[in-house]
Order: structure tokens, then C-alpha cells, then sequence
């Protein structure tokens, strides 16, 4: 008998993935945990019956979320991420040199633990510069200002309590979290999907930071396969990432590269009509 797993991208869109086997089902504190292996992606992490993560196309994501805000950045040392309870974006922060201390908020610490069992390749808690507060993000940023060189929100859809990680009081919260030249990106969803969010995101950044962007890339299991990240910085201009330090570094990235950071940021018409008014700020 073929299971097959079905997520409800849209009201009118469906994803389904055939299933090998169900390797975790659980109902934390706070939402359904489910890890999954599939036929097409491999091992893949949903919450809420909204895919997650996937083995398969976990690099994609992460690279672009970690590497971008990381390389624009002079000297990272102190980076946070909120969400990402899979650890996939902390793992990519780690691969930085310069990096000190990774701190990872995350509100439901079953995420972690379920994720450090079950998808030990997706990430690397046991580094030593990495440590894990299972604790509200929102809060967390409030409770440290003037602390990181880089914030990234990697979190779940704007539902529930994640609707307040896209709003301004939150920017201005992470704008006092960061140090001089910090810069900050969340992921700001789909736009053939979420076109409202991505102007209320943008606008939010403008109105906060001096300098706000966005810049794509593709997920496939995500809605449309095109996804958007929203970056603002205190000075540093995003689009324009150290490749000598890439190169020093010698990464073996899937994704990122020096050149994919620069042609992230060159939007197609009808994504650059959402932000056209922040997109500038970034110069060229």
C-alpha cells in the first residue's frame, strides 16, 4: 500500500510526497512533530503538516540564509539564529572561522532533540562554540541588546506566534540586538504566494535600518519552489559579499557561492515591484 504525505501549500494548492516510512509522530508543547522518509527527499522534518526540511534540498535554504548575511559581514563572531530547530542554518554558521559563539533560540526544544536524533546530517549541536536556549526568540532579543554581529530568523510560516517575527516591533528589537555593522535576515516566504508579506516585511526593514534588500533562491518543497529573504544591515551593503574570504575559507558549498550572493539580489520584475523602494537603499 503507497502512503503518500500531502501539505496544503495554498487554500487551492497541494504538495504530496510519497513516504517510505514514518520514523517520528509526536504532539509537543506546541505544535505536531512529524519526521518522515521519503522516496524523492529523503528524511524530512514537517511541523504542523507543513514541510520543514528535507535532506534532499536542506542545502539550498540553509547556504542562502547563513552564508549571505555571514560574508557581507567584516569580521562575524557572534551570530544568533531564531527557529531552525533542525540546526541546518546553525550548522552553516559554524563553517565560518571567525565565528565565536552560535547561539540558537528556539521555543520548542523537542524540535532540536527530535532533530538531533533523526536528522544527525542536517546539523552539528555538538560544536563547541554552539548553544541552545529553548526559549522564546522574541524574548531572548529583547533580553540582549547590543550582542550579535549577525541575527537570523529562520522560523515556521507567519502563523500563530510567528506572525510577531515579522513585524516592526521585532526589527526594532533585533536592530538593538545587534552590534555596530550587524546585519540581519529572516526568510519572508514565497512570491507568487505572500506578496503582502513581502512589502510589509520590506517596509518594516526600511523604516527600522538604513539599509534594507531582498534576494531569492530555490527550495523546492517549498511553496513555488522561488523563495525570498529579507536582509537589512546597520551599514554593511548585503549585496556585496568578501569572496577573498570565501576564498581563503575554501568552503565546499552545494549552493552559495560569491557569484550566486551577487545574482541573488538581481529580482525578477515582479518580485522587484514588491521592494523596489527598499531595494535601492542597498545601492548598487
Amino acid at each position: 500500500m503507497e502512503v503518500w504525505f500531502t501539505e496544503n501549500q495554498t487554500q487551492h494548492l497541494r504538495i504530496s510526497v510519497r513516504v517510505r516510512n514514518i520514523l517520528h509522530h509526536e504532539r509537543s508543547e506546541y505544535q505536531e512533530l512529524m519526521v518522515l522518509d521519503t522516496h524523492e527527499f529523503g528524511r524530512m522534518l514537517v511541523l504542523d503538516n507543513v514541510i520543514q526540511t528535507s535532506e534532499r534540498d536542506e542545502f539550498a535554504y540553509h547556504e542562502m540564509m547563513a552564508h549571505v548575511p555571514l560574508f557581507a559581514h567584516p569580521n562575524p563572531r557572534r551570530v544568533l539564529v531564531i527557529g531552525g530547530g533542525d540546526g541546518g542554518v546553525l550548522r552553516e554558521v559554524l563553517r565560518h572561522p571567525t565565528v565565536e559563539a552560535a547561539h540558537l533560540a528556539e521555543i520548542d526544544g523537542r524540535v532540536v532533540e527530535v532533530a538531533r536524533e533523526l536528522l544527525p546530517a542536517i546539523n552539528n549541536f555538538d560544536d563547541p562554540r554552539a548553544r541552545v536556549f529553548v526559549t522564546d526568540g522574541i524574548r531572548y532579543v529583547q533580553e540582549h541588546p547590543d550582542t550579535y554581529d549577525v541575527i537570523i530568523v529562520d522560523s515556521t510560516d507567519p502563523v500563530g506566534p510567528a506572525v510577531a517575527l515579522f513585524q516592526e516591533s521585532f526589527h526594532r528589537a533585533v536592530f538593538a540586538a545587534l552590534r555596530e555593522n550587524g546585519i540581519f535576515v529572516q526568510q519572508s516566504e514565497s512570491p507568487f504566494y505572500h506578496r503582502d508579506l513581502i512589502r510589509q516585511v520590506q517596509a518594516s526593514l526600511r523604516r527600522v535600518f538604513p539599509v534594507a534588500a531582498l534576494y531569492w533562491g530555490v527550495v523546492p518543497t517549498y511553496p513555488g519552489g522561488l523563495w525570498t529573504y529579507s536582509v537589512a544591515s546597520k551599514g554593511p551593503d548585503p549585496r556585496r559579499p568578501d569572496a577573498e574570504r570565501w576564498s581563503r575559507y575554501g568552503l565546499a558549498t552545494r549552493y552559495y557561492t560569491p557569484d550566486v550572493h551577487r545574482a541573488a539580489f538581481v529580482l525578477p520584475p515582479f518580485v522587484a515591484e514588491l521592494v523596489e523602494p527598499a531595494g535601492r537603499d542597498a545601492g548598487a
